[in-house]
């Protein structure tokens, strides 16, 4: 999110080096995946964060959940030609950039790259160095985490596999007893935001098991083992120490020596990374502070609007199950940003069943289900919920879980 995307999340959550929030991390949230989006014991590969691209899954679960895993490798469709696309939904305002090359280049000597980071972070956030250098002398490199973000994905998984690890009683259980101890704050939020209480509820539930687990590393060391000791990643994870230390000094009551989450940095019942705190963290209760690590009022203002700030629209469908003409040539859309006009799509042989919700725009999901396969529309607001976790597995399982616990509390679902 924020994201396992989920980092991730995100969930975070899980996918390509994060350049800004369109190509968004616990968070999830973490993708996340992101995702990238967010365990009893540690899942055996990252957080995704909502940088995060790969379908995997999100690490803070109460229970050891499988290998990450990664979508079908499928060869996009060419994308249809001229000016028929409907604009991509817009990015947020604020920017997320990665550190500069004299912090993350691991040719520079580790002492001389440590020095540049302090002068970074003084200059981008305006932190005071001593402080700095003193955290950064507590922080320790933390092997196990080098190891489970370097271990590749075992294994494709398939919609059918992935479902059952979050669409099963406990989890569903879980979500309306969540939903109906909370449902003031919940639905106070919803009203405000325009994000439906479940919505909200089911992210807690796939990142953090509604707050289950949500991470037993020391933010420090994992952010900062990232940073210096992991080159693919150095860039954006060197750019998240440094938020982490502004995160200090714009929330005081936090102490960054002691932050607990996942092994990507994400933290709290909704895997925020420090930059997705920073930027869009809210604080629900009016107490001058924003507290995602315990403080629901906080953790529910937030999800609704990171959400919010990547476009959710007010009232507006998720996703409507789509039918496939005989013949129909397989598409797979180069992204899940919703360009597609309905009329394109039929155009191809995709159409929503009779009574399923419709909207502008759309992309295409396929996914090969436990009764063959399945093919749906996803909207703007489906969009929305991969900037958590890039992906679109993980979307469908947050939607699909909001869905029964509304079912179940009372709503009508959405």
């Amino acid at each position: 999110m924020a994201g396992r995307a989920g980092v991730q999340a995100s969930r975070g959550m899980l996918p390509s080096p994060p350049m800004n929030p369109r190509t968004v991390f616990r968070l999830a949230p973490c993708l996340i995946v992101l995702a990238f989006a967010a365990c009893a014991t540690d899942a055996p590969a990252p957080l995704p964060s909502p940088v995060e691209a790969q379908a995997s899954v999100p690490e803070s679960s109460p229970e050891p959940l499988p290998e990450p895993i990664v979508e079908p490798s499928v060869e996009p469709s060419v994308e249809p030609a001229g000016p028929q696309l409907l604009a991509p939904v817009p990015a947020p305002p604020e920017q997320r950039p990665e550190a500069p090359a004299d912090v993350t280049d691991p040719a520079i000597p580790r002492q001389q790259r440590l020095d540049n980071f302090v002068d970074y972070a003084v200059r981008t956030h305006g932190v005071d160095a001593a402080r700095v250098r003193s955290v950064l002398a507590q922080a320790q490199v933390r092997q196990s985490i080098l190891e489970a973000m370097s271990r590749p994905a075992e294994r494709t998984r398939t919609w059918a596999e992935y479902r059952p690890i979050f669409l099963n009683d406990a989890r569903i259980r879980g979500g309306r007893s969540f939903y109906a101890t909370h449902r003031e704050a919940l639905d106070r939020v919803a009203a405000e935001s325009g994000v439906p209480a479940e919505y909200i509820v089911a992210i807690i539930g796939v990142e953090t098991s509604y707050g289950g687990f949500t991470g037993n590393h020391r933010i420090l060391d994992a952010i900062y083992t990232l940073a210096f000791d992991h080159a693919p990643r150095a860039p954006f994870f060197a750019a998240e120490l440094g938020h982490l230390f502004a995160l200090e000094r714009d929330e005081p009551t936090l102490d960054i020596t002691a932050l607990r989450g996942s092994y990507a940095g994400a933290m709290g019942l909704g895997q925020f990374m420090p930059s997705s705190y920073r930027l869009w963290a809210k604080d629900g209760d009016g107490d001058g502070h924003r507290n995602l690590i315990d403080n629901l009022d906080d953790v529910f203002a937030s999800i609704a609007n990171y959400f919010v700030a990547f476009g959710w629209e007010r009232g507006g469908p998720v996703v409507a199950r789509a039918t496939r003409d005989p013949g129909a040539d397989d598409f797979k859309p180069e992204s899940v940003d919703p360009v597609y006009p309905l009329a394109m799509l039929a155009e191809r042989g995709y159409r929503p069943q009779q009574g399923e919700p419709v909207a502008e725009g759309a992309t295409l999901l396929s996914f090969e289900g436990s009764a063959g396969p399945e093919h749906w529309l996803g909207y703007r607001n489906f969009f929305v919920i991969t900037r958590y976790n890039r992906s679109p597995m993980y979307a469908m399982a947050v939607h699909q879980l909001a869905q029964e616990i509304a079912a179940g509390s009372g709503g009508a679902g959405r």
